[in-house]
């Protein structure tokens, strides 16, 4: 079974879509149980880091979360939410990457949103993926390069669009919606 974990961000509908296409069902769900029990896990997220992480507190999800022992994989908000704070709304994240989210500053068009290439790729999710792939990207805030960094974007400056450690993945960009190079990668943390 995949998970996908349920909470106040958007996305998760075009992240079920995408791993239908790749021919695997999943389910959306904010029951601690049920994301234990997954095979897999996927934290999506398009929305604000401050109520996000609030829900998850809320509910528990925090903790649910940070203890999984089986892969996950961290989707923009979500690669983010998994850093330890975040500039949006001064928030405390998990913990998991020990890094930083910034807000870029508007040198140029901020959001950051469109097709942009990645470098520096060091994760098996990139199997079979060349960086002169393109990735479709939309954020505000950034993960600052650090030791977990397994992709390179450079928009402004450098910062991570890839992120691993342990059985912890997470991508900045959607792959959901990066055409085969995201179905690509997809495939490649649901065969994990």
């Amino acid at each position: 079974m995949i998970a996908i974990v349920k909470y106040n961000a958007g996305n998760i509908t075009s992240v079920q879509n995408a791993l239908e296409r790749l021919g695997y069902s999943s389910i959306v769900t904010d029951e601690p149980k049920l994301i234990q029990q997954a095979e897999k896990v996927i934290f999506p997220g398009v929305g604000e880091a401050s109520s996000a992480m609030q829900y998850l507190r809320e509910n528990g999800l925090d903790q649910v979360i940070k203890n999984l022992k089986q892969p996950v994989l961290g989707i923009c908000l979500g690669q983010q939410l998994l850093c330890a704070f975040s500039e949006e709304g001064n928030t405390k994240c998990l913990g998991i990457f020990e890094t930083t989210v910034k807000k870029f500053e508007p040198k140029l068009k901020v959001p950051h949103m469109g097709w942009n290439t990645i470098s520096a790729l060091n994760s098996v999710l990139f199997d079979g993926i060349s960086s002169e792939e393109n990735f479709y990207f939309v954020h505000s805030y950034y993960a600052e390069v650090c030791t977990d960094t397994s992709a390179i974007c450079d928009y402004i400056l450098p910062f991570s669009a890839s992120m691993q450690k342990d059985n912890f993945y997470a991508t900045q960009f959607h792959p959901e919606k990066s055409s085969l190079a995201g179905e690509q990668l997809l495939l490649n943390f649901l065969q994990l």
